[in-house]
């Protein structure tokens, strides 16, 4: 999609006369930040809901009240390990009879446990190729209205089921069509100029960190599962409020030819911000979205060779970030110290990962920022392990400081991934690698699993990823300071660094000359 002047006038030159700061933006970030509040906390509610508790065998005489996982390393009666007698054990006493494990009975099934979170990343996945091409075709608000009470009425559900397997039903159902944060995010890119976008973006998504923080102290202050998440998925269905208080991207109206649609709400922008628009708004034009269909982009973006490489660094990419960013909250709960205040470290970093990643980008090329994170990740992530029981401080200094960088290499991506590809497939193949990224996210859950064989195995795996995102990174062209190419001809040309360069040379010679 391009802009077509009219009179002089573009879209983006009558969004630069709003000030992000003023009542009418104000109040839209403010809606979003709290909508990603909501999603920060119910996309990783299984962390603690479905948190790893100790329990013991009633037929074994022992009252020591031994934690699971020394049970699972040591003998009873010197031939068997406790869940090796799971089979014969009439009854299970848990240290928390009001948990997750306790009422689904899941003693010695920590397949079952860490499945939870599988399955909503699953699910998510789902959710992405569904809501996004939806969000295109109906509108931003819309979309986001109806997923955010779709995720609150099956988070409701979940809350009251009866039986484990009612409860994956459910939680792959909230995760599949409850996904908010793409139609929201794109609503937010839409709503400022391109100069502003970065910006107010960055604004709203602090709804994440702060989400991340609060996360583990609703859950601590609530402490019962199902409470907590009828609390949490209660606020879901105040999503239907955002109909009064958000307005549709004006650009996705001016795509599908609504022009009216978009210029009332320019005006009511204008007032509300006591902006003076000299120009006339009905007059404001904007070529149609004529972009392919989803299975069209995939075809001609493969028919190229050069975005063929590019879409499977692509896919890489988004598999390791959402793994190792994932990963390393998901297992930050297993660190030395309070759980609780460890997954609100976590989270909290993101907040400098976000100021760092902007002026790093802003300073820096793409290409340079992404390896260098990746690498950085990486060696933190593998020297972690190794680190002295006794320097906890430092273990976690290190776990804290892989997790800060693995979120600036989420962040370089999402706009990597949008600078590499075509204008009329830009869309389409973000939502395919940021789906593909799922698997990562499908992954993730299942690592604690490892430590029964070697507790930093994990945080090795999300640092050994991260050298091969850093290792793929050398076959894609750089993009930043660089336009947005239109065209297959113009994305292929990002690869030819050197003609480019001596462009560019050519170029500077001839303006000095």
């Amino acid at each position: 999609m391009s802009e077509s002047l009219l009179n002089g006038i573009n879209l983006d030159k009558v969004l630069d006369r709003f000030n992000i700061f003023g009542r009418y933006h104000a109040i839209s970030a403010v809606c979003i930040t709290l909508s990603f509040i909501y999603n920060a906390i119910k996309v990783t509610n299984y962390i603690f809901v479905a948190e790893d508790i100790r329990y013991r065998c009633a037929d074994i005489n022992d009252t020591r009240g031994v934690a699971k996982e020394s049970w699972n390393v040591s003998k009873v009666d010197d031939t068997t390990t406790l869940c090796g007698v799971a089979e014969t054990c009439t009854q299970w006493i848990y240290d928390n009879p009001d948990s997750f494990v306790a009422e689904f009975q899941l003693a010695c099934q920590d397949w079952k446990r860490t499945l939870v979170g599988t399955v909503h990343n699953f699910g998510y996945m789902i959710g992405l190729i569904i809501i996004g091409p939806l969000s295109d075709k109906f509108g931003r608000k819309p979309l986001a209205i109806l997923a955010g009470v779709t995720s609150g009425v099956c988070g409701l559900a979940k809350s009251f089921a009866s039986t484990y397997w009612i409860y994956i039903v459910f939680e792959f159902l909230e995760a599949a069509f409850g996904e908010i944060h793409s139609p929201l995010f794109m609503l937010a890119i839409e709503m400022v100029s391109t100069k502003s976008r970065v910006k107010y973006t960055m604004i709203c998504t602090l709804g994440f960190p702060i989400g991340g923080v609060l996360f583990p102290l609703i859950y601590w202050l609530i402490s019962y599962w199902r409470t907590f998440l009828r609390v949490l998925y209660a606020s879901g269905l105040l999503f239907i409020l955002a109909f009064f208080f958000l307005d549709e991207s004006p650009r996705w109206h001016l795509t599908k030819g609504h022009i009216e649609a978009a210029v009332k709400i320019l005006n009511k922008a204008a007032k509300i911000n006591k902006v003076e628009i000299e120009e006339s708004l009905e007059m404001l034009t904007y070529e149609k979205d004529d972009s392919s269909n989803f299975t069209t982009a995939i075809t001609d973006t493969f028919k190229s060779r050069a975005l063929l490489k590019s879409c499977l660094a692509c896919m890489v990419w988004w598999i390791v970030a959402v793994f190792a960013n994932y990963g390393l909250s998901i297992n930050s709960v297993s660190l030395n110290g309070d759980k609780y205040v460890n997954y609100a470290l976590s989270a909290a970093v993101q907040v400098p990962s976000f100021v760092i990643t902007t002026c790093l980008m802003d300073k820096f090329n793409r290409k340079v920022v992404l390896m260098w994170s990746f690498v950085a990740c990486g060696v933190l992530c593998v020297s972690q392990p190794f680190i002295p029981n006794n320097l906890f401080w430092l273990s976690i200094l290190m776990y804290m400081m892989g997790k800060l960088i693995s979120c600036m290499f989420s962040e370089v991506i999402y706009f990597f991934t949008s600078e590499l590809f075509p204008t009329y497939t830009r869309n389409s193949m973000h939502a395919l690698c940021s789906s593909v990224g799922r698997i990562g996210g499908i992954a993730a859950p299942l690592t604690p699993l490892l430590m029964v064989y070697w507790p930093g195995l994990p945080t090795l795996l999300f640092g050994v990823a991260s050298l091969i995102g850093g290792l793929v990174t050398i076959i894609v062209p750089e993009t930043g300071k660089k336009p947005l190419p239109d065209t297959v001809l113009q994305a292929e040309a990002l690869s030819n660094t050197r003609q480019n360069d001596f462009e560019e040379r050519q170029t500077s010679s001839r303006i000095m000359d």
